[in-house]
């Protein structure tokens, strides 16, 4: 992808690829030839099914997975060939908010500890200093001090989230996957939890990878958004041209399902079904994974895989009709 300067960039995923044998003769292609770039200061938003392989990219951009085959380069260097202390230098640039707020905790620790896991680590602060720093980050994530001797069982899932948004940040990155933090969340705390990374990307200068399959809330959050299927991106536009104008029809049917808050419009309104079953990602066919659940699918959908390319500006879509 060509339409940034490459001053802007902060990380460029070329062709990546992270596929799992999970059998004799049998390939989990999770992640498979996949393309984007993110830009500094911006948030792009990764949406797609369960199942679709947004998490495993994800976490294969961060390096908590090794790539099967592409690069991710950050600031041009491809991190999955960093080792020791470049390593070491590069996690602390980049973190990740996991999903789970009652499982990334670890149970036997205080607040205080869980969130300065990576200061210790890194031996970033000692003593008083390392005590500030703690305080410092209860207070960002709106917090009490007195948490800090806290344990995990003591807090509501929200609240959880935000130690978890406070660990990551601890450390002062630059870059930071949101593994889907709403997901596990209730639905009166979402908006508050993204309030809260909005809020501290714009007092942080925080580059986001936002991955979810709550549409309207990527939207809300998103510069641009990128939408997988089955392991490939299908479509990668700015947020407002995707949700104004989706060009494929996997997307179109994403978006379709998006509820409306008005009782009339809603119950008049027509939504895209989806037909037939979802292909399974282990030893894939050949073609385009989505041709099988397509109305608009022609025989070459089948035989031939639909190159990703860019068919309005900053606007690119993998797919025969275009």
């Amino acid at each position: 992808m060509s339409e940034n300067n490459s001053n802007d960039i902060l990380i460029e995923v070329k062709n990546l690829k992270k596929y799992f044998n999970v059998g004799p003769g049998a390939t989990l292609k999770a992640v498979d030839d996949v393309s984007f770039v993110i830009k500094k200061g911006e948030t792009l938003g990764l949406v797609g099914e369960s199942g679709c392989g947004k998490t495993t990219c994800g976490r294969t951009v961060l390096g908590l997975y090794s790539a099967t085959g592409g690069e991710v380069n950050y600031e041009g260097v491809n991190i999955h060939q960093l080792k020791g202390k470049a390593k070491k230098d590069f996690t602390k640039k980049a973190q990740i908010i996991f999903q789970d707020p009652y499982a990334s905790l670890n149970p036997r620790m205080t607040v205080g500890d869980i969130i300065a896991e990576g200061i210790d680590i890194h031996g970033l602060y000692k003593g008083d200093e390392r005590t500030k720093k703690i305080y410092e980050m209860l207070d960002h994530v709106g917090l009490n001090r007195e948490h800090a001797s806290r344990f995990p069982h003591e807090f509501s899932g929200g609240q959880r989230q935000r130690i978890g948004i406070a660990r990551a940040l601890a450390i002062e990155p630059e870059f930071i996957v949101c593994d889907e933090p709403i997901s596990a969340l209730d639905v009166s705390i979402q908006a508050q939890i993204v309030n809260l990374l909005i809020k501290l990307q714009k007092e942080m200068g925080l580059t986001y990878l936002f991955i979810a399959h709550d549409l309207s809330m990527v939207k809300h959050i998103s510069d641009r958004v990128g939408v997988m299927y089955l392991g490939t991106m299908v479509e990668f536009a700015t947020s407002d041209a995707l949700y104004a104008k989706p060009l494929h029809p996997y997307t179109q049917a994403l978006l379709s399902a998006i509820p409306i808050p008005d009782p009339e419009i809603e119950k008049t309104r027509e939504r895209i079904k989806l037909e037939g079953e979802v292909p399974s990602p282990i030893n894939p066919k050949p073609g385009c994974r989505f041709a099988a659940r397509c109305k608009y699918a022609k025989p070459e959908c089948f035989d031939k895989k639909p190159e990703f390319k860019e068919v309005e500006k900053d606007h690119f879509v993998s797919c025969h009709l275009f």
